[in-house]
């Protein structure tokens, strides 16, 4: 641990991602607190101290209300789930107007540097200009810090008002990839000369003599998808699901039509599972597998195949090979292990096709726990999830690197509703919960989930869930905030 005072700031602050590997006494002019000590991180853990710096960006719009109430609720519940013994020392930096309004810049490099140097930071909605032009925050963090995981989770709160008769049902934590993907912005113009270029590289080198070709007005855009990048999004959504006694992992893909991009996905993340988790996990296709040699301790190999591929007696010999050869290395190498129903108390990696999850979350929410994702499925998903609880207003986002996390809103900025103390500030608060989860700060996290829940069950509400929701008392942000404050009191009193 380190000392507080700015003076015994880290030093030798090891960076490797560029600028100065120094950490600095002010950033944006703002100095830098001197009651906290900065997180560091070593040996693949964070070393959160008591006190720890942590930014903040209150956001633009309702950002500033969101922030005021949400702060009272993060002190409230560090207070009291430690007595004291632990303080968030709050840091302001700047981006979108304020930023602009103070420095001429939408994003200073000095709150992406104070973001990266302090390692986890949190932020309320920011304005995206018009006539763009501006890096984004998101983007940029994204970038510096390899901040590869987006996690989302997605759960419902008695009594918001939802679209679907039962929203309780669907309870899921999305871990969708956040660095590759068509998301790399790597597209060339229809009618450029880089198009045709490109054009005439893949029509007459690439698909040579082959019947496909790609029309030559077409704008063309790159889609990666990586073993590396897929396997460490993975390892996050195993391991959470382990840690959160989670009953699946399902690996959400497009790979019946891209086999390459979203089928590796698919197969890379089995093998991670496998590789990294053999003790802990089971695939849907071996617990089959194994179930078949559990029910019937006579069943021969070539029986379990044909039990668990429908049409094998049609298919190829070298095919029908294959099957058992599955069934005989999965028997070998697990059966002692995983069988004798020992499987069902471990953790099921499954895969299914992107559309027809977005069916099943409506059909059969409740068969769906951690959802695994590559960027584009994420990022429909997520927001098609949060929907079905009541939307975005109460959906909280983060974006996680190894030893970065960066927690947000993950609502736009309605400047019509700025200054007026009315909007409802769910989202910063529960993205807030997320953070002390990072942090280790479980308690803390539960008491402002918590809160939140029975506020709303009280039916003390702001006016976007008040007006959906018969004998709600709408209440302002703060009003809010205080009400949430006095449910934990209450709730620790109780307890």
């Amino acid at each position: 641990m380190h000392h507080c005072g700015t003076a015994n700031l880290r030093t030798a602050f090891k960076d490797t991602h560029g600028g100065s590997g120094k950490m600095k006494s002010s950033y944006n002019g703002q100095a830098v607190p001197s009651e906290g000590t900065p997180i560091d991180y070593g040996g693949g853990e964070l070393q959160v101290p008591h006190n720890p710096i942590i930014p903040f960006i209150e956001g633009d719009g309702t950002g500033r209300d969101i922030w005021k109430a949400s702060r009272r609720v993060f002190d409230a519940a560090v207070e009291q789930a430690y007595g004291g013994k632990r303080r968030v020392a709050w840091y302001e930096v700047f981006a979108g107007e304020k930023a602009f309004n103070a420095f001429k810049e939408w994003l200073p490099n000095d709150t992406v540097e104070a973001i990266r140097d302090f390692r986890v930071a949190i932020k309320g909605p920011l304005t995206t200009p018009v006539g763009g032009g501006i890096r984004s925050l998101n983007v940029a963090l994204r970038q510096i810090l390899d901040l590869y995981s987006c996690e989302r989770p997605v759960r419902y709160f008695e009594g918001v008002p939802s679209p679907v008769k039962h929203p309780e049902k669907l309870n899921v934590f999305i871990f969708r990839e956040n660095t590759e993907d068509v998301y790399i912005g790597i597209e060339w113009k229809s009618g450029s000369p880089e198009a045709k270029k490109l054009l005439e590289f893949l029509n007459n080198d690439m698909l040579k003599g082959r019947k496909k070709q790609i029309r030559w007005d077409s704008g063309v855009g790159i889609k990666p998808i990586s073993p590396t990048g897929t396997k460490r999004l993975v390892r996050r959504a195993i391991k959470y699901a382990l840690a959160h006694k989670r009953k699946s992992v399902t690996l959400v893909h497009k790979g019946n039509i891209q086999k390459f991009t979203e089928g590796g996905f698919r197969d890379w993340g089995y093998g991670l599972a496998q590789e990294e988790f053999r003790a802990q996990t089971i695939t849907e296709r071996e617990s089959w597998i194994v179930d078949n040699l559990d029910q019937n301790p006579q069943i021969s190999i070539e029986q379990n195949a044909a039990a668990i591929e429908p049409g094998l007696d049609q298919a190829t010999e070298a095919f029908k090979k294959t099957i058992y050869d599955e069934v005989s290395q999965t028997l070998s190498s697990i059966y002692k292990t995983h069988g004798q129903a020992q499987w069902k108390q471990k953790l099921m990696i499954n895969d299914r096709i992107a559309d027809s999850v977005f069916q099943q979350v409506l059909m059969r929410p409740d068969e769906y726990s951690v959802l695994a994702t590559s960027n584009l499925n994420g990022d429909y998903l997520s927001d098609a999830c949060a929907a079905q609880v009541g939307g975005l207003g109460m959906a909280p986002g983060s974006n996680i690197g190894d030893g970065f996390g960066v927690f947000e809103a993950t609502h736009g900025t309605a400047p019509k509703y700025a200054d007026k103390d009315v909007i409802n500030p769910g989202s910063v608060m529960l993205s807030g919960a997320m953070m002390f989860e990072f942090l280790g700060w479980n308690e803390a996290a539960r008491l402002i989930e918590d809160g939140i829940a029975r506020t709303i069950q009280q039916k003390k509400v702001t006016y976007d869930l008040e007006r959906m929701m018969p004998g709600a008392t709408k209440v302002g942000t703060s009003a809010f905030a205080t009400a949430i404050i006095e449910n934990m009191k209450l709730a620790a009193v109780a307890g």
